[in-house]
């Protein structure tokens, strides 16, 4: 018999349950929870990130808690103590991202269905592919995932940035899974890499622009000069599911593309 009573511990396997039609399984989610919206009206709350009420968990008597990252270890730690089966997702790339729907539907036993959805995410990673052949240049982009420390855009970030149009300045930190390993701890650096756009997505707090545009030493640079500063909200693309490959990409390729329009 597959799993019955889901707890989700972060926003991109709630979102992957919804998208297959299995949201009714799910009994406990994170309180990060912002995709689906219904979610957050439908589902009670039991865990941050790092942290979880367990005895809240317990009560929901889950027979799967999904998880990510070594992270959220001492929230699986203790539930597995309790006799509670967990599964904790590892998925830092593009191909991991469709790699996890896969082994959630798995989990599940609902194969197709995560097949299916694999298949229409892939097209819009192929429709941007397409899209970006056309640009007549690629801009040099600089994700800022933080501010204080700075620090640069994880994997999947750093390849989306790729299939929209353009090219990630700091593709060797992209390449370092904890954000510790991504900070640039002398912000001039960004400078000498010359961004032609600079996108800030702060987890759980608003970018703002006027913050880039007043850096020191950073008016010398494409981006400040041509305001070429934007936001995309931290759930569209911070997190590693669905939402990074959809409205994610979409949000990063229009920026791409207009920037290339003005060239």
């Amino acid at each position: 018999m597959y799993p019955q009573r889901i707890i989700c511990l972060t926003e991109e396997t709630t979102e992957t349950l919804y998208l297959l039609g299995e949201q009714d399984r799910i009994v406990g989610i994170s309180g990060f929870t912002v995709r689906p919206p219904r979610a957050r009206k439908e589902k009670p709350k039991v865990s941050a990130f790092t942290s979880a009420n367990i005895d809240a968990i317990l009560a929901l008597q889950p027979d799967l808690v999904l998880g990510f990252s070594d992270l959220q270890a001492d929230i699986a730690a203790a539930l597995i103590r309790h006799g509670v089966p967990v599964y904790i997702f590892n998925q830092r790339s593009v191909a991991q991202i469709f790699s996890m729907i896969a082994q959630l539907g798995g989990l599940i036993g609902v194969e197709q269905k995560a097949q299916r959805l694999i298949a229409e995410l892939h097209q819009n990673v192929e429709n941007a592919l397409v899209k970006a052949a056309q640009l007549r240049r690629r801009p040099r982009v600089f994700f800022e995932e933080w501010y204080d420390p700075l620090i640069s855009g994880i994997g999947w970030v750093s390849e989306l940035i790729g299939i929209a149009g353009g090219d990630d300045i700091f593709p060797e930190l992209a390449r370092e899974p904890g954000a510790k390993q991504r900070i640039i701890a002398e912000p001039l650096h960004v400078v000498e890499r010359m961004p032609d756009i600079v996108i800030g997505s702060w987890c759980g707090r608003k970018f703002k622009p006027e913050h880039v545009l007043a850096r020191e030493g950073w008016d010398i640079t494409p981006a400040v000069q041509n305001q070429q500063v934007f936001e995309i909200k931290s759930p569209l693309i911070l997190q590693p599911g669905p939402a990074a490959l959809s409205d994610g990409l979409v949000e990063l390729q229009k920026i791409i593309v207009r920037w290339a329009e003005m060239q």
